[in-house]
């Protein structure tokens, strides 16, 4: 039980001491937490945090890889991509993307990403499915939307790319994003 509880309170203190900026204090309270608790993904998580802030890629991707083998979650799955991303390995960072969605279609930095290295691997296309799960699950509703007819658009899928930006339109007319895309389908 003592060992839980010390668990609890250093995964705690570590999370204080990364939201305070203080790394190192951080890193200190997430390795007590993951010494007392091996089969829990969090402190992990938490170290490859560090690691990102303090722009040591690899060490994060290690730390991110570990806290995936202890569970796969959507989180250590994005970590990674988002590190595959930094280090310019598109394709693996677009199926860890993939495989953060798959895990949960409600996390909305892994979409965001996998977009953005669709457009980069020129397989737009791919992105679809994604966008279309997200949307299903109602998290960030109308941004995914103009989203998804953002990428229409690219694809020349016009129309319907039209009828999801007139449905964002149709519930919030100050929607700058849908208006911009709108006007240039109208241009």
């Amino acid at each position: 039980m003592s060992n839980q509880l010390d668990y609890e309170i250093n995964k705690e203190l570590g999370e204080c001491y990364l939201f305070m900026g203080d790394f190192d204090k951080a890193e200190e309270y997430y390795r007590k937490a993951a010494s007392s608790n091996s089969q829990s993904a969090a402190p992990f998580l938490g170290l490859a945090t560090v690691a990102v802030q303090r722009s040591d890629l690899d060490k994060a991707l290690v730390l991110y890889q570990k806290a995936a083998a202890v569970e796969e979650t959507d989180k250590a799955l994005c970590g990674i991509g988002l590190v595959y991303m930094e280090q310019g390995e598109h394709q693996l960072a677009f199926d860890h993307f993939a495989l953060a969605l798959k895990k949960s279609s409600e996390n909305i930095v892994a979409l965001n990403c996998l977009v953005r290295e669709s457009y980069q691997l020129g397989c737009v296309e791919n992105a679809l499915p994604y966008l279309e799960d997200t949307l299903k699950s109602g998290v960030e509703a109308e941004a995914v939307r103009v989203t998804l007819a953002g990428c229409l658009i690219y694809l020349g899928r016009a129309e319907e790319a039209r009828q999801h930006l007139e449905a964002v339109l149709g519930a919030n007319p100050a929607n700058i994003n849908a208006k911009e895309l709108f006007d240039t389908m109208a241009a």
